[in-house]
């Protein structure tokens, strides 16, 4: 949710902001004039029911001369009292969902424009020059299918198109990589966690996951619960309505959970493979930090997702996300790429976003205001980063393997899978 103070005091900065999104500038006024409403009637009924209080006093000194008059003004302020109350609830409701239909404040050096306008901050790591080593290679379909790691067939089968089995060693190089992540983590500071994959409807729409997007999540009406996309929903949830102590430093989880995605609108792209599926699993960092920490807290965010990639050994890129392009919630976002060599070019395999004090404010997290002379609580910041997912088996079987169709286990995973260090052909 928008910074009420902030629209008041600098509409030109949220302008700004929806400029760069390419959102309705419109919205800016429209909240501004709901809040100038939703004041000047919460005022008229408070006006009016002190009024209606200092006439009930009056009534009850009264002389029975007099008691009738007043008995028949104070029902009448009653029923003004009742109507203005009303109002001001209305009021009140109305600029709720105007303000909950501007995004978060996008950061200034956040590029601008829409999903090809992104910046490239860096190329690590060189892509293999396969011509040069004398074979063609092949795509992690062909190879996950000879090494009997991927079916595809029957998860289409069992599930419907977009679902697979991971089988054999493809399993245990998911959990392999799931795994690693969760040690990364733990060494980092962060608390492991496993989520619940089912939230309210309040969660979801606190996260920011219920707006434009919301065709991509799956909602389960029986019950009135929506499968996450990501843990970030339910550990954006974990402190809802919540005072907690950011004295020591940020809180930091790193949840583990299997994730939902309807692809609605993906008719069509990534149709082979795993590269786009309706699910998978992952271990996403997430943390809660005080304001004046988020912009450093994010950039240990990205250097940890980093951290992850070297482990695994494949080329990336890092870029800084458009602002048309960072979801509702976030005000600054950075993508790693990973190379996919039989698609020449490279796809995400993690994103990390600072999302600032927007989903504190819809869930209502707070801390103590550190500030001297302070006793207030204020809202804090949340942030959330991707350590490892299933896409990026793609990137691992692709970019490390060998003519004969084996694949070899980057030396960061062997030890989860027993030392194995080469996963070889079964057919």
């Amino acid at each position: 949710m928008i910074d009420l103070r902030l629209l008041r005091e600098d509409p030109d900065t949220v302008r700004a902001s929806q400029r760069a999104r390419g959102d309705n500038e419109g919205l800016v006024d429209a909240v501004l004039a709901a809040d100038e409403r939703r004041r000047a009637s919460l005022a008229e009924f408070e006006r009016t029911r002190a009024e209606q209080k200092a006439l009930g006093k009056q009534v009850a000194s009264a002389t029975p001369e007099t008691r009738p008059h007043l008995l028949a003004q104070t029902k009448a302020l009653a029923e003004q009292v009742k109507s203005l109350e009303a109002d001001a609830r209305a009021a009140d409701v109305e600029l709720t969902d105007l303000s909950t239909r501007i995004d978060n404040v996008v950061e200034p050096e956040a590029p601008v424009g829409g999903e090809d306008d992104y910046t490239v901050l860096r190329e690590v790591g060189a892509p293999r020059d396969f011509a040069a080593e004398g074979f063609t290679p092949k795509d992690h379909v062909e190879l996950g299918e000879r090494l009997g790691a991927i079916d595809l067939d029957r998860g289409a089968k069992v599930s419907g198109a977009r679902f697979y089995f991971l089988t054999g060693v493809g399993a245990r190089l998911e959990l392999a990589l799931l795994m690693c992540a969760v040690d990364q983590a733990v060494a980092a500071g962060f608390s492991p966690v496993i989520t619940p994959t089912l939230v309210k409807p309040e969660v979801m729409r606190g996260t920011g996951f219920l707006g434009a997007h919301s065709d991509e999540i799956y909602h389960l009406p029986a019950d009135d619960l929506y499968l996450v996309g990501t843990s970030e929903v339910a550990l954006a949830g974990y402190h809802s309505d919540e005072v907690v102590d950011l004295s020591q430093g940020p809180k930091r989880y790193a949840g583990w959970s299997a994730c939902y995605r309807r692809e609605a609108g993906s008719h069509g792209k990534d149709t082979r493979g795993i590269i786009r599926v309706h699910q998978f699993h992952k271990v996403e960092m997430f943390s809660y930090c005080r304001v004046e920490e988020a912009r450093d807290e994010h950039q240990r965010l990205l250097a940890w997702e980093e951290e992850m990639l070297a482990k695994v050994e494949i080329p990336y890129r890092v870029i800084d996300v458009a602002a048309g392009d960072l979801g509702s919630s976030a005000a600054r976002k950075f993508d790693c790429e990973a190379w996919v060599p039989t698609q020449g070019r490279y796809r995400e395999v993690t994103s990390t976003s600072n999302c600032t004090t927007y989903q504190a404010r819809r869930l209502n997290v707070r801390e103590k205001d550190p500030r001297e002379g302070v006793t207030s609580n204020r809202f804090v910041a949340t942030l959330n980063g991707t350590l490892a997912t299933t896409r990026w088996i793609v990137a691992i079987l692709e970019n490390h393997q060998q003519p004969d169709g084996s694949v070899l286990v980057p030396k960061a995973l062997q030890p989860y899978m027993g030392g194995l260090d080469v996963l070889t052909p079964v057919r």
